[in-house]
């Protein structure tokens, strides 16, 4: 890590996604043309769909955050704003910046920060705007990473996250990626993020997996999208011990599993215990065969699953 003082840490999510990754490379990229001194680092792996965006656009990963990142350190935050979505000791850093697109969480900060939140599929769309907001041009690779971001957290269009502005934001930026085929390139996407050749069900689990606090209680809530929704069924017992060993470990009250078929917008969602099958027949009015709950076209986390679980347990206090 660099020695000087004044670096701006620019970090998506932990176990990031395409939108986690590009995000931080984009926004440091644009804090930098701003004139602050910012870099990227990743909280985690990148999936097998990002590791295809970066070699796409033949750029490296960012570095992995360092372990002893000095207290008061600034940090932007993109694609995430709750701690426990973020680095270690994020309540000992100075939050400088955050570009997020999900629900506002615990986020404090000790001084006025720069926040840009908005109701979209995807941050890469908030950062698009900041470019042209600031009549900043763009090159092929920075447009690539971005429309890729888009693709992926809108499963192309079609998740119910999607707003006009995506697609508007998808529009402008294909000419500058200069990608004629999209639905060519939305497949290949998603073959890579449904290939999970070498992956363990363990770090199949974390791929895409989030912790919230409703109420008292701290659940897991996880996603697995793929084209192949057999192939992940048939690690269901091994999803089921995994999911039993961390619910010990970190003594969460529950974790959902969902795996969301991205070509058919449906979701089976694993059920390992009562607590998560008493969640799914109250808050889904989901039935509960064999540790399988069918949510149905629910395949959103961010807007159908998290909202449902809140309603749920604030109804419940």
């Amino acid at each position: 890590m660099s020695d000087k003082k004044d670096e701006v840490i620019v970090v998506g999510h932990r176990n990031p996604d395409t939108d986690a990754i590009t995000a931080a490379m984009v926004y440091a990229d644009f804090l930098r043309r701003m004139g602050v001194n910012a870099k990227a680092y990743r909280l985690g792996e990148l999936n097998n769909e990002t590791k295809f965006v970066l070699k796409t656009v033949e750029m490296e990963a960012p570095d992995m955050i360092p372990d002893n990142v000095p207290e008061g350190t600034q940090v932007a935050l993109v694609d995430h704003n709750e701690s426990q979505q973020s680095m270690e000791n994020l309540k000992k850093m100075r939050v400088s910046h955050v570009v997020d697109h999900h629900k506002i969480g615990d986020l404090t900060t000790s001084e006025p920060v720069y926040l840009r939140f908005e109701p979209v599929g995807c941050t890469a769309t908030i950062l698009t705007k900041l470019f042209r907001e600031n009549n900043l041009d763009m090159d092929q690779k920075t447009a690539t990473l971005l429309l890729s971001a888009i693709l992926s957290d809108t499963l192309h269009f079609q998740s119910p996250t999607t707003t006009d502005d995506d697609r508007k934001i998808g529009e402008y930026l294909q000419p500058i990626a200069k990608i004629d085929d999209l639905k060519s390139y939305v497949n290949k996407l998603f073959e890579a993020k449904s290939d999970l050749t070498g992956f363990s069900t363990h770090k199949v689990l974390f791929l895409d997996y989030k912790t919230f606090q409703f109420n008292n209680e701290q659940w897991g809530v996880g996603t697995g999208e793929t084209c192949n929704v057999d192939k992940m069924l048939e690690r269901k017992d091994e999803f089921l011990k995994e999911i039993d060993e961390e619910k010990k470990k970190h003594n969460l009250n529950g974790i959902l599993f969902s795996i969301v078929d991205i070509i058919n917008q449906k979701n089976l969602t694993i059920i390992s215990g009562e607590n998560e099958e008493k969640v799914a027949r109250e808050a889904f009015q989901a039935d509960v065969k064999d540790h399988i709950a069918d949510f149905g076209s629910r395949v959103s986390r961010k807007k159908q699953i998290v909202p449902a679980l809140e309603a749920y347990f604030n109804q419940k206090s």
